[in-house]
Parts: structure tokens; C-alpha cells; sequence
């Protein structure tokens, strides 16, 4: 019998969530499953016993996977099994990767994978909250040196009241939805999204976060401790030469802050520059010796480059491209660029430009989302691209990447709320990165907000964004909040936090952490900074174009929307989609028909004003209920030797008997020259009671001959009596 070990943390509002570990994936480095009510997830973490020669970096792979049987699904598709990621795992993927990464040893180089598994579910609990816990409680019970452990929380607004890990259910009340993951001493992560909060309002949710996190990080404490996993395993990754290493400080540090120092705008002149001084110092040795040396002293100079930048800034205030530290670079906007597209704009921000444009499409056109725990429709779409040529990279442009679906979703959480709830048309943006030198993501919400204007889509309020930097050194005081950072002050730098909002409050946020010790202080004052920096881009997206055009562009489909009752919906689509079908033919519109909140929601999308309109008159008199005495124009659909039957409403055909049709005495219908397909006015004269048919006229539309005479009618026979009395 197993007798696995077993930790369990106790919830603000009492739920639990058990930490096992013993029981199963016993081959793994270290495996834990985490149980929340039905939720159960397996994480398991293995890492390499050494680094791959030449490996400088830390190739870490964080995999999420949801299986449908966990919420008694079988997949879509031709082959009933699991394939490709979604974007849903890929965004969890990220989440925890993000967290986990900066807190491995910068010397630990072997290859480790984090494998997380969603094996059961019940629809209530979100498990994207728990995998960065489950991931930590792993690497707590390895042998893997990891300087954790670390969790993550969701933390949700709703009804003024922070909430931590709410279910599905309350996540639709909230007003601010953010992931947060955080050692017991620091925030390292944070992303999500808010209906225009201010800045001390989101700190707030920080810090109700941090200590749910501070619980959970002690439970795993708890957990090694009786594991007896504390003792990590040795290794040695990296072989250094400290007298390589001063040499090339001592030679290239001075002529690396003057490069530095010199505020070269241009990032490939900048760049090189800085390579010059490393390939100088190069130059002393043979080649023999540099296929020894040139690793470490390609290692040593990245730390002399680094080591120049920050103390430019920190002690003369004076960043790589020249600027101060709250100035935000150039900026140039344009609109209308494309004339194919329903909207366009050009967003350019020093060395960082996107080209986004807008397509405005019908319910036919919604994404269809089908993930294990969600299927849903998304009506706004934002896509973000990522050619090499951006930053001037010689090489072929792959799929899709993680990083492309992070930027993007990013971007679309920052614009959504903006979107009308009851705007008809399904929305796609498109950023596609054309020069990059820094946050990207945020020129794509500034490009997006331009091009979703000029598209006429009537947004509530326009949104800017702004990626934050920190320069702070361990052991000092002193630190700097870079406003708008370089790709460079992002890569060398302490701190990645982007900020989007309106004018009103902050909508979206990411934020990733390279250093210990960050305080809410300083994070106070980043917020602050970026608000100012958020605001002066505002101004300039304002200054190109105020609000949206008033109409939509002459080449984008128009739509009209429209209730029915819900019981006529039937009697639109008609059986097999006849009618619906039908009318979309006839006229050259399409019609979509849902049942939302218990009506028919008809959209109707069409090239001209005259298709809309027409089918629209369609729609009405299929809902509408026949009025005896009312006149109709009607089409013959078949003809009888008595009479005609006429479809004198859609899907509603009454009887036109032959006597019906002239006040003249007819012996066939073809003697009024009536055939099928001809319209033809007629009155509703009756509905039988018992039936239901219609009985109609066109005699009495007409003028009554001069003279004319209704024949006297037969008088009735009587039935003979079989009674013989």
C-alpha cells in the first residue's frame, strides 16, 4: 500500500487545495498532484543531469495540456484525440513560465520540462490558476535547484471585494481579472485585465494576491521539508576563467559606457559599435585559442555591456538612445493607409512600428472556441505577426508563436472592453510588426485603436499603451523606472511592465520581474509613470484621429439587426433552411437567425442599403400574423382545376378559388391568363376556424362589370327520407 504525502492549504473562504505527492509519476524528478474541489492536476518536472555543451541560457519548456476526459468530452475533429495546443493552453503555458523562469541559478544550463495535466474538471473551479502552483509544489519535491518555491493566483474584483481563485460563475461579476504569481517575499508575474481601474486600485489587487500566494509558497515549504527534498543536487555548467573575465572588463568597460553614453539613436549603429569593442579585444588571440576563449569572452562582454548600461542610467540618468528616463521616443501616426481593408493605421514609435488594419465581418464569421472547460463564439478577434525583417533578421518566417498568440492576446484584452456589447459586426484586427525595438504589443493596441477609428467602429473611449523598464542594482538604493524601454532595456534590464488604458483608468497589464526585492513603492511610482506616458500617447493617437469616422467605409458590409418572436424562428429558417435560403438568394443579403434571451436575433448583412431592405420586408411578413381583410401581393405556386394556390406571405399559402379570381364565370383558371410564378394581388377574406386555411380573392380588387348580376344561387334538394311511413 502507497502512503503518499500529503499537504493541504486552506482557502479565505474555505475550500481547500490538496498538494499529493508518492503516488503517481514516481519516475519523474518530482510529480505532484493538485486536487480543488474536482479539479485535479498532475504536474511532473525532469530536467537533464547536464547542460548541453555550448548552452548559456536556460532551456526551460513549460507544456499545459487539458484532456477532454476530464470534463467527459470527447474531442473535435476527424481523429477524436488531443492535438495541437490551443491558445488557452499556450497563454497557461505562459503564465507559468514566466514565473518559474527567473528563479533557476543563472549557472544552471540542463534542459527542463514542466508538464502539467488537467485529468479531471468539474466546470466550476478554473485550473489555469492552479498549474503555477502545481508546477512550484514540483520542483519543491525535486532534487532540481530552483530558488522558489513560487504560486499564482487569480485575484478578481466583484462587487468592490477581492476574491482569489473565483469560479467560473463569478468571474463573469467581476471588474478586474488578474493573474498574479509571486515568491513569499516577491510579486514575479503579473497579466490581466480591467474595466478602467486606477492605479491604487490595481495595487491593491496586487497585494490581496501576494498574500494568498504567501500561504501557499509555506504549504510548499511544508511539503519539501517532509519530503526531504531541501538538498538540491550539484552541477557544473559553467567553466570560467576570472582572469579572462577582469581582462576583458579591464579593456572593453571604459569603451563600452562611452558607447553608452553617446545616446546613438539608431539601434544597429548603436549595436555596432558595442560588437566592435568585443571583436577588438578578440583580435589579440589566435584562432586556436578562440576556439577555447571566444564562448567566455562573448559571455564576459555581454556582462561588461550590461554592467556599462545600467550605470549610465543610474548614475548619469542618460539611457542608450539619449533620452531621460520618462521621455517616450518620436511618434507618427497615419490612417487610411490601405484602401482594401475596412480600416487601417500606421503606429510608429521610434524604431517600433505596426501596420494594423481592421476587417468588419457577420455572425457567419465568429470564431469558434472549443476548449475542454469553454466553448464559446468570440465576435473580436485580434491577431498580432512577427516577421524576422522587423529586426532585421536573414531568416524564414515560421508559424505562429508562442510569443505572437501572448503579444496578441495582450492587445485584445486591452481593446475588448471597448467593443460595444451590442455592436452587430464581428471585428478582426490585424497587427503586423513592420520595424521593432521595444514592447511591440503596445504599438499594436495604439495601431488597433487608430485603425479600429478609421474604420468607423464606434468604440466607447481610444486606448494607449506603454512598456515600463527598472535599473536597480542589489545592495543599492538608487534605481530608475524607464518609460517606452528599448528592446535592449528590456533584455539587460530588471523589469518588463506594460500598461494600457483610456483616459479614464487602466484596462490591461503584464508585468515580468528579473530582480528580488521590487517594492510596491517603486511599483507605485512605475504605475504612476505610465500613466503619464499612457496619457501623452493618447494625445498623439487623438491628435491623427479624434473618434470614430461617422460611417463605415463604402466597400464594408452593412448590417441591420432585428427581433423576432422566438416561436417564429422555425417559420424564417423554414424546413431544411428553405426559406432562409431562399431569401438570401432573391435578395443577395445574408441572414443569420439565433435565439439570445429567449427571441429570434435576425442580423442581416449586404453590399447595398436595397438587399438589406428587401430582405428585412421578407422577414417582416414571414413574422407577420394575416389579417383577414388585409391585401396582399402574393405569388401563384400551383394551379388547380378549381382555383390557384397563392403564397401571399412566406411560407403562408391560401386557397384563390377559380371563382374567386374575375367577377366573369370562368371554366378553367387559364382562362384569367394566370400561370405559376406570377404575383398577383389578393385579400384575406377568411381563416377557417378549424382548419386554418386562408380562403382569398382578387375579384373583389377589381372593378365589377357594368351591369353585372350576381347569379341567383342553386336552390339546395332535399335528401330523400328512407322512412317508409
Amino acid at each position: 500500500m502507497i502512503n503518499p504525502i500529503v499537504k493541504t492549504i486552506e482557502m479565505p473562504d474555505g475550500r481547500t487545495i490538496t498538494l499529493e505527492t508518492g503516488k503517481l509519476a514516481k519516475q519523474a524528478d518530482g510529480s505532484v498532484m493538485l486536487r480543488m474541489g474536482n479539479t485535479m492536476l498532475l504536474a511532473t518536472v525532469c530536467a537533464a543531469k547536464d547542460a548541453v555543451p555550448g548552452t548559456d541560457f536556460m532551456p526551460l519548456q513549460v507544456e499545459y495540456k487539458e484532456k477532454y476526459s476530464a470534463f467527459g468530452r470527447f474531442p473535435g475533429g476527424f481523429t477524436k484525440r488531443e492535438g495541437r495546443a490551443s491558445d488557452y493552453e499556450i497563454l497557461t503555458c505562459r503564465l507559468v513560465d514566466r514565473a518559474l523562469r527567473p528563479l533557476f541559478p543563472d549557472n544552471f544550463h540542463a534542459e527542463v520540462y514542466v508538464n502539467i495535466i488537467l485529468f479531471s474538471a468539474d466546470g466550476v473551479d478554473m485550473p489555469d490558476s492552479l498549474a503555477g502552483l502545481a508546477a512550484s509544489a514540483a520542483l519543491a519535491v525535486s532534487d532540481i535547484p530552483f530558488n522558489g518555491p513560487i504560486s499564482e493566483v487569480r485575484v478578481a474584483r466583484i462587487d468592490g471585494q477581492f476574491v482569489i481563485n473565483p469560479t467560473f460563475e463569478q468571474l463573469e461579476k467581476a471588474d478586474m481579472d488578474l493573474m498574479v504569481g509571486a515568491t513569499y517575499e516577491n510579486i514575479m508575474m503579473v497579466e490581466g485585465e480591467m474595466k478602467e481601474v486606477s492605479e491604487q486600485e490595481l495595487l491593491a489587487a496586487l497585494k490581496a494576491a501576494h498574500e494568498a500566494i504567501k500561504i501557499q509558497c509555506k504549504a510548499q515549504m511544508e511539503l519539501a521539508e517532509e519530503v526531504g527534498s531541501t538538498v538540491k543536487r550539484e552541477y557544473c555548467h559553467e567553466v570560467n576563467d576570472e582572469e579572462l573575465r577582469q581582462a576583458v572588463h579591464d579593456a572593453c568597460y571604459a569603451k563600452a559606457y562611452a558607447i553608452a553614453s553617446e545616446g546613438n539613436r539608431d539601434k544597429h549603429a548603436r549595436q555596432d559599435a558595442f560588437d566592435a569593442i568585443r571583436e577588438e579585444f578578440k583580435a589579440q588571440f589566435t584562432e586556436e585559442e578562440l576556439e577555447e576563449k571566444a564562448p567566455l569572452i562573448d559571455r564576459y562582454y555581454h556582462d561588461v555591456e550590461k554592467e556599462a548600461m545600467r550605470r549610465c542610467i543610474l548614475d548619469e540618468g542618460k539611457r542608450l538612445d539619449g533620452r531621460k528616463t520618462t521621455e517616450i521616443r518620436p511618434i507618427w501616426c497615419e490612417v487610411g493607409y490601405l484602401p482594401g481593408p475596412h480600416g487601417s493605421a500606421i503606429f510608429t514609435r521610434g524604431e517600433t512600428q505596426s501596420l494594423s488594419t481592421v476587417t468588419l465581418g457577420t455572425k457567419l464569421d465568429e470564431k469558434i472556441v472549443d476548449d475542454v472547460l469553454n466553448q464559446d463564439k468570440e465576435r473580436f478577434l485580434l491577431h498580432y505577426n512577427f516577421p524576422p525583417f522587423s529586426t532585421g533578421e536573414a531568416k524564414a518566417q515560421r508559424g505562429v508563436g508562442r510569443r505572437e498568440i501572448g503579444h496578441g492576446h495582450l492587445a485584445w484584452r486591452a481593446l475588448k472592453g471597448q467593443i460595444p456589447e451590442d455592436y452587430p459586426y464581428v471585428v478582426r484586427v490585424v497587427s503586423d510588426i513592420l520595424e521593432s525595438n521595444g514592447s511591440s504589443s503596445m504599438a499594436t493596441v495604439c495601431a488597433g485603436t487608430l485603425a479600429l477609428m478609421d474604420a468607423g467602429v464606434k468604440i466607447k473611449k481610444p486606448v494607449s499603451g506603454i512598456a515600463m523598464g527598472l535599473i536597480k542594482n542589489p545592495g543599492e538604493e538608487k534605481y530608475a523606472v524607464l518609460s517606452d524601454i528599448l528592446g535592449d532595456e528590456d533584455h539587460l534590464g530588471d523589469m518588463d511592465f506594460k500598461v494600457t488604458g483610456t483616459k479614464d483608468g487602466i484596462t490591461a497589464t503584464q508585468m515580468d520581474i528579473k530582480v528580488d526585492g521590487l517594492s510596491y513603492d517603486i511599483l507605485e511610482k512605475a504605475l504612476l509613470q505610465a500613466k503619464e506616458g499612457r496619457e501623452y500617447i493618447l494625445g498623439k493617437l487623438t491628435e491623427c484621429i479624434a473618434e470614430p469616422r461617422a460611417d463605415l467605409k463604402p466597400h464594408a458590409p452593412r448590417i441591420e439587426t432585428m427581433t423576432i418572436p422566438k416561436e417564429f424562428i422555425g417559420a424564417v429558417i423554414g424546413p431544411g433552411g428553405k426559406i432562409i435560403q431562399g431569401m438570401q438568394e432573391e435578395t443577395g443579403a445574408t441572414i443569420t437567425i439565433e435565439e439570445v434571451d429567449n427571441v429570434g436575433r435576425i442580423e442581416i448583412a449586404g453590399n447595398n442599403k436595397q438587399s438589406i431592405d428587401d430582405a428585412i420586408r421578407l422577414i417582416k411578413a414571414i413574422v407577420a400574423i394575416p389579417e383577414v381583410g388585409e391585401v396582399y401581393k402574393g405569388k401563384v405556386r400551383s394551379i388547380m382545376p378549381y382555383g390557384a394556390f397563392v403564397e401571399f406571405l412566406p411560407g403562408k399559402d391560401g386557397l384563390l378559388h377559380i371563382s374567386e379570381i374575375d367577377w366573369k364565370r370562368l371554366e378553367t383558371v387559364e382562362e384569367a391568363g394566370i400561370k405559376e410564378g406570377d404575383d398577383i394581388d389578393v385579400k384575406l377574406l377568411e381563416i377557417d376556424p378549424k382548419t386554418g386555411k386562408f380562403k382569398l380573392s382578387h375579384k373583389v380588387l377589381i372593378p365589377k362589370p357594368e351591369g353585372y348580376t350576381e347569379r341567383p344561387e342553386r336552390p339546395r334538394r332535399e335528401k330523400k327520407s328512407n322512412n317508409k311511413d
